[in-house]
């Protein structure tokens, strides 16, 4: 599986990942799927820690490093076409962030990985996981 993990289900997984379902976690141990962060998220991590709204145990550049390397993460980068997509998507959702998460989803055929229920009115494919805690 191909699975893009939405910001919130990469900051747990790297920082609190009690708070992830088991079936959730074995996917993200699992060397055949392939774990993929947008940069949309590190822009949205990097801007939310320097307003003092996030903490990590780390440095983000650390903690993703360490994903990379640890765990294979990619990064996915944005490019026009996702941008372009936009246009497709209906004004469900207003945060940008997360609308253009969905639009590289959509773009590049990934499961997304969110616990935002709002993603369900998008025609993304979805891995909505049980949350603890």
């Amino acid at each position: 599986m191909r699975l893009l993990l939405d910001t919130h289900i990469f900051i747990w997984w790297a920082d609190e990942p009690e708070r992830l379902d088991g079936r959730l976690l074995d996917a993200l141990l699992n060397a055949e799927n392939e774990l993929i962060l947008s940069v949309v998220s590190l822009w949205e991590m990097q801007i939310k820690a320097q307003l003092g709204k996030l903490t990590f145990q780390r440095p983000l550049k650390e903690l993703v490093h360490l994903q990379q390397s640890v765990n294979g993460l990619q990064l996915l980068p944005v490019t026009s076409n996702h941008v372009f997509l936009l246009d497709e998507l209906p004004l469900i959702h207003k945060d940008p962030f997360d609308r253009l998460i969905i639009a590289q989803a959509l773009a590049e055929n990934l499961i997304l990985v969110s616990h935002d229920r709002v993603f369900e009115d998008y025609q993304v494919l979805l891995w909505k996981p049980d949350m603890q805690g």
